[in-house]
């Protein structure tokens, strides 16, 4: 007896004896379909188990790069723009509209062992302008030097017991231009602004850091006579340095925000214990890269100060007043090279 007669004894046609054990075909067919489906989900679950492991590995390899892989890292950028600006109230003087060349350095020093962090800043702005009405002089000027040691609190890296040094100033005088009249206000280290902090610095990831303190100390310098003679600044007339105790905030941040668009800002926050704490010095810096290709890109920056010691401004120039620089231009770009070294 053959193998498919054992199996129908009754000899049926093939398709009646289907139809008969249609019950257990089906059941077969339900088991294999399970079976299937099981072992293809198992592949799928396992590749993306897979994919996972490998995204983690990867940020993983990437946060090492940036935390342990190098003690100092270095680098900055440099650009000469030709630009059309707006001023109003700016101590450091200029044209309400004017076509102006200018020129802005940036440079960073990192260093990263164990637990101690050391951040190190520069900005350079210069700029010159030619007008039709009261000739070529300058539109831009300030060097701003900014220095924070901190040491890790935390096992995961985002606080940091630091200490903070800051110095801010210009290099040639400054003019103020109303109604056609020119009013010097400013010079080399007149005003310049040392700042010495205490206090507790945020960093969730390489892009932020906020830095707050309660106990600061500001000092106010004016080196030119004529100017401390006048008692601008804060500093009483006939004496060239100031101290204020108050407590300082300062935020900086710094991010390709898109393709081809990086932004660097800044904002500074003061407070005077000594006299009116309740009005709070702003220093603020906005700079929007246009990258168009490898060395032109065009730029947008807005800074914006006010300093209720700054009595300068108002009908009788004795009022303090927000001052606010705009620049807008196309020009030449270079970065820095960033490079990275073990000490």
């Amino acid at each position: 007896m053959s193998v498919c007669q054992q199996a129908n004894p009754k000899n049926l046609p093939v398709f009646l004896y289907l139809h008969e054990k249609k019950g257990d075909m089906y059941k077969i067919v339900l088991f294999l379909a399970i079976m299937l489906t099981s072992r293809t989900y198992s592949i799928a679950q396992d590749n993306v188990v897979n994919a996972l492991q490998r995204q983690q590995n990867r940020n993983f390899k990437k946060d090492n790069d940036t935390s342990t892989n190098w003690n100092w890292k270095h680098g900055g950028m440099m650009s000469f723009n030709l630009a059309q600006g707006s001023l109003s109230n700016w101590a450091a003087g200029g044209d309400n509209f004017s076509l102006t060349v200018n020129g802005y350095f940036n440079y960073f020093l990192f260093y990263r062992k164990e637990r101690h962090s050391w951040d190190n800043n520069v900005d350079v702005n210069l700029g010159y302008v030619q007008s039709t009405s009261l000739g070529s002089r300058k539109n831009d000027d300030r060097y701003d030097f900014i220095s924070k040691y901190g040491y890790k609190m935390d096992s995961v890296g985002k606080w940091y017991l630091t200490g903070l040094f800051n110095f801010r100033s210009q290099f040639f005088d400054g003019y103020n231009y109303n109604n056609n009249l020119i009013d010097f206000t400013s010079s080399f280290l007149s005003p310049a602004y040392f700042i010495l902090s205490a206090g507790f610095d945020y960093k969730p990831d390489t892009k932020l850091s906020i830095f707050m303190s309660p106990l600061t100390s500001r000092w106010i310098l004016v080196l030119n006579q004529k100017l401390s003679d006048k008692g601008v600044y804060g500093v009483p007339a006939g004496t060239k340095s100031f101290n204020e105790i108050g407590s300082f905030i300062t935020v900086n941040y710094n991010n390709t925000i898109a393709k081809n668009i990086n932004y660097k800002g800044r904002v500074d926050l003061f407070s005077n214990y000594k006299s009116n704490p309740q009005n709070i010095d702003l220093f603020m810096t906005n700079l929007f890269s246009f990258k168009i290709n490898k060395y032109f890109s065009a730029t947008y920056s807005l800074d914006l100060i006010y300093d209720d010691d700054v009595r300068l401004f108002g009908i009788n120039k004795d009022a303090p007043g927000l001052q606010s620089k705009s620049l807008i231009g196309i020009g030449f770009l270079k970065q820095i090279e960033s490079k990275k070294r073990k000490s």
